[in-house]
């Protein structure tokens, strides 16, 4: 099947003109009308605009110019944050109303000169605010491997399209784990790049200072794949830095012997499942035999960075946000005055996760506030960060669990937000030091998911199939 092949196999099957892109986007498209339904990854998605990207690619394709474009002919799919010319942009909100993107995204700029196949709108909680992809104004997106389950957010649709195989491999975004949690709950690879490598421009902003654009991919190899394209300095992001991009695809030799890798023991404390813990000590001990030294480290100021982020992340949003208002563009909901027309637009357009991360943001920028809260903020952030600097000294590389549990029940959480943000505790201090994260699958739960699909009127395992779990 060739929505199943990893980008570097789609590439290679399309450069020898073996398969065509028009088949590999049909493919996509015939998966996508079989199991979308129960997995509810796409918001949605234009066939005849993806299918003569997919011509044209073809054409190029017998042209010769597959040594020149990396994704020439690959079909991806986008987070509904990214904007995509002539492409519905609604952030899986209301608020937006029937917005369309007059522009491209700088990385859909990239992926586009590197011959991707742009298509589909994925769905996300409502601004990249939540964990689970049950905060979009539309729909609850569902695990792949078990769809009464969750998917991870705010990126879910993205993770559960590359784990359902609907795509060969997406882009999200990440601000305090939305890449890396959500990939983690699917089984894929999901990588946030360090704060500066991507061009955020085109990208709806929910924390300015904290959002990284990353793929989402069914191996390491794809991930440094795509991160060669999207990467690279753009002078339309003051934030972006200008360094050469290296190849990152030369360093996957395998060779990983006289490594440090430290362990920090302040990632492995109560409350981690015993599921993942013990994952995430077999990969530990997989890397052991294949030659990395394992060193244990301290961050000492972990058990800040949760408090910490959800001052500086909602503070940052209550302002990227304030522009949304019903009267430049996007949904409106008249009132009597401009004031009510704003607080009316708002108080409708926005569901309540947003209200309430805009709400408390507002407080803690507030007059009397802001030094007891966003000033001190910043200063625990500063050091979190000389943390991450300081055990950088010792060790070559860190790892620790993605997410503290397994993918956890549709509506589990949804009464008790703390609950809920603590999904991320694992994945924010990344953010906050503004360096990359990488989160591999390394085991499955228990017990196996087997469940009944009303929709389907049959028992399976989940919408992926048994081989598709050997092969993760």
């Amino acid at each position: 099947m060739l929505n199943q092949l990893t980008i570097s196999e789609l590439q290679s099957r399309l450069s020898s003109r073996e398969v065509s892109a028009r088949e590999a986007l049909t493919a996509c498209f015939d998966r996508i009308k079989r199991v979308d339904a129960q997995v509810k990854a796409f918001l949605s998605y234009d066939e005849a605009d993806a299918f003569a990207q997919a011509d044209a690619a073809d054409q190029q394709l017998r042209a010769g110019a597959a040594a020149n474009k990396p994704l020439l002919g690959v079909p991806i799919a986008m987070k509904d944050v990214l904007a995509v010319r002539g492409h519905p942009l609604n952030c899986a909100s209301k608020i937006l109303g029937n917005f369309v993107s007059p522009y491209d995204a700088t990385v859909v700029t990239k992926l586009r000169e590197a011959g991707a196949v742009i298509f589909g709108r994925l769905n996300m909680d409502e601004f990249a605010m939540g964990s689970s992809t049950e905060n979009s104004a539309f729909f609850t997106t569902r695990n792949p491997w078990d769809t009464t389950r969750i998917p991870g957010g705010s990126s879910g649709g993205s993770a559960a399209a590359v784990a359902a195989d609907e795509c060969t491999a997406t882009l999200g975004s990440d601000t305090g784990g939305s890449i890396r949690q959500p990939a983690a709950l699917c089984g894929c690879v999901g990588l946030k790049p360090t704060y500066g490598r991507v061009s955020r421009y085109g990208l709806v902003a929910f924390a300015s200072s904290l959002d990284q654009i990353g793929p989402f991919t069914k191996n390491v190899r794809d991930a440094a794949t795509l991160l060669n394209v999207i990467s690279g300095h753009d002078t339309m992001d003051s934030t972006s830095v200008p360094e050469p991009v290296p190849d990152y695809t030369t360093a996957l030799d395998g060779n990983i012997r006289d490594l440090k890798i430290g362990l920090p023991k302040e990632y492995f404390v109560e409350g981690l499942s015993a599921e993942v813990k013990e994952s995430v000590d077999a990969a530990v001990k997989k890397l052991q035999e294949l030659g990395a030294e394992i060193v244990e480290i301290s961050l000492p100021h972990t058990e800040y960075a949760a408090a910490t982020y959800y001052i500086i992340a909602p503070a940052e949003a209550s302002a990227n946000l304030a522009r949304f208002d019903g009267i430049r563009y996007g949904a409106r909901v008249n009132g009597a005055d401009p004031f009510e027309l704003y607080s009316r637009t708002r108080g409708k357009g926005f569901g309540p996760e947003v209200k309430r991360r805009i709400i408390l943001g507002t407080y803690v920028l507030s007059s009397g506030y802001y030094d007891a809260f966003y000033l001190r903020a910043q200063k625990v952030r500063t050091l979190i960060r000389q943390d991450f600097l300081n055990a950088f000294e010792k060790v070559d590389a860190i790892v620790t669990p993605t997410t503290p549990t397994p993918a956890f029940k549709t509506g589990e959480k949804t009464d008790d937000p703390m609950q809920m943000y603590l999904s991320d505790i694992f994945t924010i201090s990344c953010n906050l030091a503004g360096i990359c994260g990488l989160s591999l699958p390394c085991g499955f739960s228990e017990p196996k998911v087997a469940h009944r699909l009303a929709a389907a009127g049959e028992t399976i395992r989940g919408i992926n199939h048994p081989e598709d779990r050997a092969r993760l």
